[in-house]
């Protein structure tokens, strides 16, 4: 049966413990057990590690880009919105802004790519009118690997570590 690990007994078929009368069930393994019989449950014993690749449904981290234009909007209104913005998401790591740009970095937890962007092209729109963001488009958008941004760092390349977190104009 696909899908089963090794050693263990898949739906209403695993080996039975108790004895029994009556008509006995035979189990994906060719052993038997009796109807009505619960299956042994396993378990992974404490300390346990999955060994080899990743199983392709574990949480990565991305950095995220987001760059955002429009209309000029006087720059008070602009910074209070990010940091509105960031008091409602402190996994913003820092925003940069001018009356008709802004950028936004932050780490975003995803499954993969195409999740993480996903949920940074929302971004802007969803929190557009709890934030009070400007109506302004998205015009860029660069989602990378965490080890694709720290050789990035390590080459010379990005913002330096020590950027300071928070609102920022450019």
């Amino acid at each position: 049966m696909s899908g089963v690990r090794p050693g263990t007994a898949a739906s209403r078929g695993g080996t039975g413990s108790r004895g029994g009368s009556g008509p006995r069930a035979t189990g994906a393994r060719g052993g038997a057990r009796a109807a009505g019989e619960e299956r042994a449950l396993t378990s992974v014993a404490a300390g346990d590690r999955f060994r080899g690749e990743e199983p392709p449904h574990t949480p990565r981290l991305w950095h995220v880009t987001l760059s955002v234009s429009g209309a000029r909007a006087p720059l008070p209104e602009v910074r209070r919105a990010l940091e509105q913005l960031a008091h409602d998401h402190p996994f913003l790591l820092t925003s940069r802004y001018a009356d008709d740009h802004a950028e936004i970095r932050y780490w975003e937890e995803a499954r993969d790519l195409h999740d993480a962007a996903a949920v940074a092209l929302r971004l802007w729109g969803e929190h557009r009118q709890t934030a009070g963001l400007p109506p302004w488009e998205i015009v860029g958008l660069e989602v990378i690997d965490r080890s694709t941004y720290h050789q990035r760092i390590a080459a010379g390349y990005g913002p330096a570590p020590a950027t300071p977190v928070g609102v920022h104009p450019f």
